[in-house]
């Protein structure tokens, strides 16, 4: 890309934002040399790149590169077989725990669907070992631990006990000579003991004399004494720094080891670190990842220009290349013209950088090989050029280099001379570019530029929307629409007198005047349109809310009317009932008594008996809601059915075949079904209908206006989960009048059979129980028997 368009399209500006979001120095210099690419799968890949990084930055928040440390002047001093510092050491681990940090942070739940940035964190090496022995030695840039080796830990020890002794000595030596000494204090010259003694008394203290006071009252001496240890002081003090230069020696041998591992991490964290700057910058302006294509066709949905305020931006909707490819920009100054021409060139170079663009999901962008632009005031007194003449130069160039891969710019083409030459050349310079099908882009005045675009196929006009009866430009792009110069309007809102405005209207042409009318016209109905459309919408919207809540009203007035019907007859069938338990006791007391009952009251008790039961089947019937026929991929093994002839609940068994018959396990019984027969059911038991179902090995919640089963399963149940449900059962098939239950707790250690049979005992409406036979299930069913 050509420097000049960089610049005027202000793409520098936003690569001093990205810098600012990057950490690390290498980051940062990645950031300033960033480029347009025109290579369409490499600016597809680093698109991925940036919306990969911001994914994982919404999932996992943002991943510090604080640590990361330029080595590279350490790892080519490792690669001659130098030894490190220890602040290079120190960079090395830094290094590697900001290499740690980021492997731990690039693991993903989903493996199954990597993002192109694993790679990147599956090539972070660690090296942990190698941290830990240089954490282990070094302790900061001025201290190495005693346990970095074992010489130095012995020659430490030997120091410190070195020094033990010679200030035992001297201490004796200050406490004997007070009198001859100028402070009672042990001080260093030229890294050995020494003590203050005044210079009429140096005599007195034999030793080394090792320096004077300024004032020359104070020699410092060395006692005789104490000389032959600040001696074995110096020589373990200089082997201390050969024991350190060994371990430092073995630490940048180990490291040495490692040295294109580590190049690789710094290089990896570097590139992480502009990938995460380039996604850090997209959530600062609410970016999207832009659709490239190879038609150099341009469409920006809802575009903002990323420098201007995101509070006062508007944003603009324009398209380029598809149904033409010249488009031609009026409108008033201020007006956003300018603007809008730099938000599709800025987009574009921002989008072949890798750089997500501040606009609508679904926004395309062509790849273009170059981008020219000529925008803003030219004029060059260095030069002794014109503005025209430096626009024109321009221009000349422009038309030289750009051909069908490039995208070119105009901002008020022709302007800056005569308008009637001016707007001939503009229309020249139009159709030249147009002839050559290149994508091209241009603001102007002219009214002769908008009638060029009117007729000429694959032209097309657009304006910068002006509210003339604020005074203000609205700043929206419009397509397909001339722009108007309102300056007669605007003249008049501020007061210019009428016969003013009149005459000037006059010395304007018919044609240009009726031209001027037509756009205003059209802009008039296109408004008038836009107001329609919106009141359109707006009635839609509220179309659909009203039908909604129609919707729902009828929805809860159906479940009430049920619920009312549902009560209703459970109300019936409780009185049915009690009337039928009174008629049942009072026919028992008369059989026990002798009495013959008479026929009718049989039969009166029969009828209630069947009204009880269309009651019953009326409480457990529920509207049906029409059900899609069963495919036979819908059913796996192990799939929860519902039965529908049997109304049992089971389990898929086997696939279905060629018939669309399959097998289902119904408890102990294992039956053949069509796939017409059945219902699938939801993970909570339910049917499609709303009515609860359950299988034999599952929970059982019945109530008593249910249909009873003549069995009750507690297989996988504990004996506290087992007896409520046993007692609830027995009761609602006692009520049902069941003769015999069958209750199937299967052998396992015995505990449930035999918690099982100790409630059965104390049961009061149970005669009798007994274990199954060998085709009622054997041993692991009990029979249950009431009483009449």
């Amino acid at each position: 890309m050509n420097e000049k368009a960089l610049k005027t399209l202000e793409f520098y500006k936003m690569i001093q934002k990205l810098t600012d979001y990057a950490y690390t120095p290498a980051g940062k210099e990645m950031c300033r040399n960033l480029l347009p690419m025109t290579d369409i799968k490499a600016i597809e890949r680093a698109q991925q790149e940036t919306s990969d990084a911001e994914m994982r930055i919404i999932a996992k928040g943002s991943l510090s590169f604080s640590g990361v440390r330029d080595i590279r002047p350490a790892v080519k001093r490792l690669e001659v077989g130098s030894s490190l510092q220890i602040s290079e050491l120190l960079q090395i681990a830094s290094l590697l725990g900001v290499a740690a940090r980021a492997k731990n942070y690039g693991r993903r739940e989903d493996r199954e669907n990597p993002d192109c940035l694993e790679d990147f964190f599956a090539s972070l090496e660690p090296l942990t070992p190698l941290r830990q022995a240089i954490d282990h030695c070094i302790l900061s840039e001025e201290e190495i631990s005693d346990d970095a080796s074992p010489g130095l830990r012995h020659v430490r020890r030997s120091i410190r006990s070195a020094n033990d002794k010679i200030h035992s000595q001297l201490n004796a030596i200050v406490v004997s000579s007070r009198t001859y000494l100028q402070d009672g204090v042990i001080t260093m010259r030229d890294g050995r003991y020494c003590i203050p003694v005044r210079q009429e008394y140096k005599s007195q203290v034999p030793g080394l004399v090792h320096d004077y006071s300024s004032s020359g009252s104070t020699a410092f001496i060395e006692p005789m004494a104490v000389v032959k240890l600040n001696n074995e002081l110096r020589e373990l003090e200089i082997q201390e720094r050969k024991e350190i230069e060994a371990v430092l020696a073995d630490l940048s041998n180990q490291a040495a080891e490692y040295s294109s591992s580590l190049e690789q991490n710094f290089h990896t964290l570097t590139m992480l670190d502009f990938i995460f700057a380039k996604a850090m910058l997209s959530r600062s302006y609410k970016g999207t990842a832009p659709i490239f294509n190879t038609e150099r066709q341009i469409h920006i949905k809802e575009g903002r220009h990323p420098l201007l305020p995101a509070k006062s931006v508007v944003p603009i909707h324009v398209w380029l290349g598809s149904e033409f490819d010249l488009l031609v920009v009026t409108g008033p100054n201020t007006g956003g013209k300018t603007v809008s021409l730099k938000t599709i060139g800025l987009f574009t170079l921002m989008g072949q950088a890798g750089l997500h663009i501040p606009a609508a999901a679904g926004s395309r962008l062509g790849v273009f090989q170059e981008i020219f632009s000529d925008i803003g005031d030219e004029q060059s007194i260095e030069q002794s050029l014109s503005t025209f003449s430096a626009h024109m130069t321009n221009i000349v160039r422009i038309l030289k280099q750009a051909d069908e891969n490039s995208l070119v710019l105009f901002d008020e083409l022709g302007a800056g001379t005569d308008p009637t030459e001016g707007a001939a050349l503009a229309a020249a310079i139009l159709s030249r570019l147009h002839r050559r099908g290149i994508r091209t882009v241009a603001t102007t005045h002219y009214s002769e530029l908008k009638i060029y675009a009117l007729s000429t196929e694959g032209v097309e006009n657009a304006c910068c929307e002006f509210d003339v009866e604020t005074l203000r430009p609205t700043y929206r792009l419009l397509i397909g629409v001339p722009g108007k110069s309102n300056a007669f309007a605007i003249s008049q809102k501020l007061g210019l007198p009428a016969e003013i405005i009149e005459e000037a209207k006059e010395s304007i042409g018919k044609q240009e005047e009726a031209f001027e009318d037509v756009i205003s016209d059209l802009d008039a109905q296109r408004r008038i349109l836009e107001q329609e459309k919106q009141e359109a919408g707006r009635l839609r919207a509220e179309a659909e809310k009203l039908q909604k809540e129609l919707s729902g009203k009828q929805e809860r007035f159906n479940e009430q009317k049920d619920r009312v019907l549902r009560e209703a007859r459970e109300e019936a069938r409780n009185i049915l009932q009690q009337a039928k338990d009174s008629a049942d006791k009072t026919i028992r007391t008369l059989h026990k008594r002798g009495i013959q009952v008479d026929k009718d009251l049989e039969a009166q008790r029969s009828g209630l008996r069947e009204q009880i039961s269309g009651l019953e089947q009326g409480l457990s019937r529920k509207p049906q809601k029409s059900k899609k026929p069963n495919d036979a991929k819908d059913f796996k093994i192990g799939d929860a059915v519902h039965v529908l002839s049997l109304n049992l609940n089971g389990t898929v068994s086997t696939l279905p075949n060629a018939k669309g018959e399959l097998f289902v396990q119904m408890g102990i019984l294992r039956s053949q079904v069509h796939l017409s027969d059945l219902e699938l059911l939801p993970d909570d038991g339910s049917s499609a209908d709303g009515k609860k179902h359950y299988t034999g090995a599952g929970s059982i919640k019945m109530s008593k206006s249910s249909a009873i089963r003549p069995e009750l399963n507690l297989i996988g149940k504990t004996v506290d989960e087992a007896l409520p449900e046993l007692d609830k059962y027995l009761d609602d098939a006692y009520l049902a009048h069941l003769p015999q239950v069958r209750i199937i707790h299967g052998r396992g250690t015995g505990a449930l059979k035999r918690a099982v049979q100790n409630f059965l005992r104390t049961y009061k409406h149970v005669a009798k129980y007994r274990p199954g036979e060998f085709d009622e299930g054997g041993y692991g069913v009990t029979v249950v028997e009431f009483k009449e």
